[in-house]
C-alpha cells in the first residue's frame, strides 16, 4: 500500500499542508501579538479624545454611511485619518492577513474534508485514513491547531481591540471590492466578550460558541474525540513503561483532547462515563495541562461550568490525591537528586559505564522529566490560561 505521506499520495500531502499551515499561523499570531499598535485599545483619555473618532467597532457596520459622513465634515478629522492610516496601514495588513489565513485554514480543512466524504481520494475515507497512523496523528493534529489558534488569538488580541484593526484595515484598503471573504472574517472572529483583565469572568459558552462559528463535520470531531480518548496516536507508553508515567507518556494527546472538547461540549456538560475515562486515562494525577508552547490551563478554573467534566475531577482534586501526589514528586526529586548528583562526579560518565548501565540511566532520566515536568506545572504562580478564569465565586482549588 502507497505510503500515507509519500510526495505522490495526494490525500496524504493535502493533509500534511494543513497541518503545516496551522502551525505557521499560530506562530504568526504570537509574534504579531507583540505588535498590536497601542491606540488600538483606547486605554488613556489622550488616545480617546484624539482617536475616538476614527477608531470604529463593528457597529460601523449598521451605518458605514453615516460614520464616514461625520469624518468628511470635519476637515481636521479627514486629515487625522489620513495621517493614522498612512502610519498603520501596514501593520492592519499583516494582522489582516494573519486572520485571512486562519479563516482560510478552516475552508480547506473543510473541503478536504468533503473530498474525503465525495470519494475525491481513491480508496481513501475518513475511517481509513484515521486507520493509518499518520493519518491519524495529522486529522486529530488539523483539528486541535484551529482550537488553539482561536484560544490564542482570543488570548493574545482582545475582541474590542481585533474589531477596531478589522474595521480600520477594512475602511482604509480595497478589502470591500476584492476580498468577498471579509465578511466571514468579521463573523468569526467579532468579540467573544471574554477580557485578559483581572477580575474579568467568563463568557457563557466560552469557549464552546466561539469553536462553532464556522461549523465542522460532525462525524469528523467525533472520531476524532473518539481517537483521542482511546488510542496512544503518537506510541508514547511504549517510552514510558512505569504506569505511574502514564500521565506523563500521554499529556501531548491530553492536551489535543482538551482543546478538542470544546467542538463538542455535549461530552464535558452530560456524558459522565466519558468524562470518567477522560479524567481516569489523562488526568488522575495532575490538573494544570499545557496546552501548546507554554500556554496552561487549570483544569479546576476551565471545567468549572461543566458537569459532567467537574465530577469526573473531583477525585483528582481530593485533597488527600493532591496531598498524596506532592509527596510523591517531593520524594522523587529527593531520590533521584541524590543519583543525578553521583552521576554528574566528573569523570564517571565514562563511555563504558554508560554503555554498561543504559536501563539505570534511562531510568533516572525518566524519573526526572516526570518530576520536574509535574512540580514545575502545578507550583507555578499562574497555572492557568487566563481565557480560562472561572467567576470570583466559583474559584477551584489553586495549582500552587
Amino acid at each position: 500500500m502507497l505510503d500515507f505521506l509519500a510526495e505522490n499520495n495526494n490525500c496524504g500531502q493535502a493533509i500534511l499542508r494543513i497541518v503545516s499551515c496551522g502551525n505557521a499561523i499560530i506562530a504568526e499570531f504570537l509574534r504579531l501579538s507583540e505588535f498590536i499598535p497601542s491606540v488600538f485599545r483606547l486605554k488613556d483619555k489622550a488616545d480617546q479624545q484624539k482617536y475616538g473618532d476614527i477608531i470604529f467597532d463593528f457597529s460601523y457596520f449598521k451605518g458605514p454611511e453615516a460614520c464616514e459622513g461625520r469624518l468628511e465634515a470635519k476637515p481636521e478629522l479627514q486629515d487625522l485619518d489620513d495621517e493614522f492610516r498612512e502610519n498603520n496601514i501596514e501593520i492592519l495588513t499583516r494582522f489582516y492577513q494573519a486572520f485571512q489565513s486562519v479563516h482560510k485554514y478552516i475552508v480547506d480543512l473543510n473541503r478536504y474534508l468533503e473530498d474525503l466524504n465525495e470519494g475525491i481520494y481513491i480508496q481513501q475515507t475518513l475511517e481509513t485514513v484515521l486507520l493509518n497512523e499518520d493519518g491519524k496523528q495529522l486529522l486529530c493534529e488539523a483539528l486541535y491547531l484551529y482550537g488553539v489558534m482561536l484560544l490564542v488569538i482570543d488570548q493574545k488580541i482582545e475582541g474590542e481591540v481585533r474589531e477596531r484593526m478589522l474595521v480600520a484595515y477594512y475602511r482604509y484598503s480595497a478589502a470591500r471590492a476584492a476580498d468577498s471573504n471579509i465578511d466571514d472574517i468579521c463573523k468569526l472572529f467579532r468579540s467573544t466578550g471574554y477580557s485578559s483583565q483581572p477580575g474579568a469572568k467568563r463568557p457563557l459558552n466560552y469557549p464552546e460558541s466561539y469553536f462553532s462559528r464556522v461549523p465542522i463535520n460532525e462525524t469528523y470531531i467525533s472520531m476524532v474525540i473518539g481517537r483521542l480518548r482511546s488510542d496512544d496516536i503518537y506510541n508514547q507508553v511504549s517510552a514510558y513503561p512505569l504506569p505511574e508515567h502514564r500521565s506523563t507518556a500521554l499529556a501531548t494527546q491530553a492536551a489535543m483532547l482538551y482543546v478538542t472538547l470544546y467542538f463538542d461540549a455535549s461530552i464535558l456538560h452530560t456524558q459522565q462515563a466519558k468524562m470518567r475515562e477522560i479524567v481516569d486515562k489523562y488526568f488522575p494525577d495532575n490538573w494544570v495541562v499545557s496546552i501548546y508552547m507554554g500556554i496552561t490551563v487549570n483544569l479546576a478554573e476551565a471545567w468549572e461550568p461543566y458537569k459532567a467534566a467537574k465530577t469526573a475531577l473531583n477525585y483528582t482534586l481530593d485533597l488527600t490525591n493532591v496531598k498524596e501526589q506532592a509527596s510523591r514528586y517531593a520524594a522523587v526529586t529527593a531520590r533521584v537528586h541524590t543519583q543525578v548528583q553521583q552521576f554528574l562526579k566528573e569523570g564517571y560518565l565514562r563511555e563504558e559505564l554508560v554503555l554498561d548501565h543504559i536501563p539505570k540511566l534511562l531510568n533516572c532520566l525518566r524519573d526526572c522529566n516526570v518530576a520536574i515536568r509535574w512540580l514545575m506545572l502545578h507550583t507555578a504562580d499562574l497555572g492557568c490560561d487566563p481565557n480560562n478564569k472561572a467567576p470570583a465565586s466559583n474559584k477551584g482549588p489553586s495549582s500552587n
